[in-house]
């Protein structure tokens, strides 16, 4: 069923645009650099387009293959899964140095590498990880402008839809990104600023109690998450260090800030499946002690969560927290994406790994051992995992003081 009256192609170009207009933010003679799946090819045209007509000097994609990183798995000697193309993640980093923007198109088959070497999977992740921190850090330290947005493809919707016919299952997951992306309404811009003047209130509502922790307590759950000194609560549109006020993701439902990477204790259970790399990892459960997992189980994919664990040491830490009420648009819409852009909206949830240290106060000219002593986890990694529900309830923690913040999900 269509999600509109709007044809597929006129929704494809509403995506788009906001993805433009109100992800972006795209400045006259900005540069911009694009990556996507060869699936993307008719929204990456959409996409060039509308950034042209914004002002963007040039438009540059670079473009991935499913079947070309399998091959990598499949027939790659062993000597080759430490290695990472570094002279393209430094032309990166050159370039958002120079003030290039940066969007990200997310659609691979979520479970492309299940069958794979999980060792070669961590090594090649490993390499990578280490070869883009210099462009990556422009982006978690806000530097510029810079959104991600989704493309439904054939592999992926079969994995969201298995029961639905190839055809039928493409246009359900369509569906299910224009929806939750808010195109398919009568002015999608406005929509968004509808949209970001409820985060922002929330924000705005967090950073005026200035909570030491917050308390979750639920079914496999009773943690503590001692938040970062100076922290700042965000979500929605902001303003990057370059000065332009963009939306980093589209969809979005979350405000979130920067724990403090030494003041996590207790235990969480994961609610909702992480999909990590083409692996699935599945009933998380972690102990915390003075920040740092010390005991770490899943039902599923234990081996690739270890792995991840040991990436480095910050990989033990977590680098955000996030609150998403459990009546998100994307929660009630049932659909587990399996692509954490979509899945993180649906729920409350922490990020192992860096931290956005836009989310603190003055982090301008303080050092990363200054910054790791106000709180700010430092790693290679920064993976999303699900803890929200409806069971979930979450208190606010200051000077001795309780007060309700979620109760069921819910915010009270």
């Amino acid at each position: 069923m269509p999600t509109s009256s709007f044809t597929h192609d006129q929704l494809l170009d509403r995506l788009a645009e906001v993805s433009v207009r109100t992800g972006l933010n795209i400045t006259p003679g900005q540069q911009l650099i694009i990556t996507a799946g060869l699936e993307a090819v008719p929204l990456i045209r959409r996409i060039t387009a509308h950034a042209y007509k914004a002002g963007a000097s040039l438009v540059t994609t670079l473009y991935q293959d499913d079947e070309t990183t399998l091959a990598r798995f499949q027939h790659g000697h062993e000597d080759s899964f430490d290695t990472a193309a570094g002279w393209l993640a430094n032309g990166m980093a050159e370039a958002f140095g120079k003030g290039a923007a940066r969007m990200a198109i997310t659609g691979g088959n979520p479970t492309l590498l299940k069958d794979q070497n999980p060792d070669h999977i961590s090594r090649v992740s490993r390499a990578s990880s280490t070869a883009y921190r210099p462009a990556m850090e422009r982006i978690t330290n806000f530097d510029i402008n810079w959104n991600i947005i989704a493309c439904a493809t054939p592999a992926w919707a079969e994995q969201v839809f298995p029961h639905l016919p190839a055809e039928e299952a493409l246009t359900a997951l369509w569906n299910g990104i224009f929806q939750a992306s808010r195109v398919d309404v009568a002015d999608p811009v406005a929509a968004w600023a509808d949209h970001n003047r409820t985060l922002h209130a929330r924000a705005a509502m967090l950073n005026d109690r200035r909570f030491d922790a917050l308390h979750f307590t639920g079914p496999g759950t009773d943690l503590t998450v001692g938040l970062a000194d100076g922290h700042l609560w965000a979500g929605g549109a902001e303003e990057a260090k370059n000065g332009i006020v963009c939306n980093p993701n589209i969809p979005t439902e979350e405000v979130f800030t920067t724990p403090h990477c030494a003041r996590v204790e207790g235990t969480v259970s994961s609610t909702k499946p992480l999909f990590h790399q083409g692996s699935l990892i599945d009933g998380i459960r972690v102990r915390f002690e003075k920040g740092r997992i010390v005991e770490a189980h899943a039902s599923k994919g234990e081996d690739v969560l270890k792995r991840i664990l040991d990436s480095d040491e910050g990989a033990r830490r977590i680098g955000e927290v996030a609150l998403v009420p459990h009546s998100s648009p994307i929660s009630r819409s049932g659909i587990l994406y399996q692509n954490t852009l979509f899945d993180e909206n649906a729920a409350c949830h922490i990020a192992l790994g860096q931290a956005y240290t836009k989310c603190m106060t003055n982090p301008e000219g303080q050092s990363e051992e200054e910054l790791i002593a106000r709180g700010a986890n430092h790693s290679i990694i920064h993976i999303d995992w699900m803890i929200g529900s409806d069971r979930i309830n979450i208190d606010g923690l200051k000077d001795g003081q309780r007060t309700p913040l979620m109760r069921s999900g819910e915010w009270v």
